[in-house]
């Protein structure tokens, strides 16, 4: 079973550096609970996922998989359950950290309204 949970970790690491983040725990702990709509995980329980040690609950594996653009199967087992045709996600370009990359998706969670806003204050700032 060890083996398993240590193949896990190795896809998730992947699947973390393919979606152009940092394979810490923190990391997976900011992006995670900042999706996750159920009980929060704790910074251990990150940790435990990326160290082999631990592979998430089915529901939590989900949220996961569509944060970092992976099918939850491949994520989980290695292989793909099913061919489907699906959006590859871009990369970052190269300087944007995982700072950049928390507050881009904190930005994509606002309603319109004060996307628009952001937007504004963006503009403003770039034309100074």
């Amino acid at each position: 079973m060890g083996n398993e949970r240590e193949k896990f970790s190795q896809r998730l690491a992947n699947a973390m550096q393919q979606a152009g983040y940092d394979v810490r725990p923190k990391v997976l702990f900011n992006l995670f609970n900042s999706h996750y709509r159920g009980r929060s995980v704790t910074f251990q329980t990150t940790s435990r996922w990326l160290s082999g040690k631990a592979i998430p609950a089915q529901d939590k594996l989900q949220v996961i998989a569509d944060l970092l653009g992976v099918e939850p199967q491949a994520l989980r087992f290695g292989t793909s359950a099913r061919s489907r045709v699906a959006e590859t996600r871009a990369a970052w370009p190269a300087g944007v950290g995982s700072r950049e990359r928390h507050v881009i998706d904190a930005y994509l969670q606002l309603p319109a309204k004060k996307r628009e806003l952001v937007g504004d204050l963006v503009k403003a700032l770039s034309d100074g």
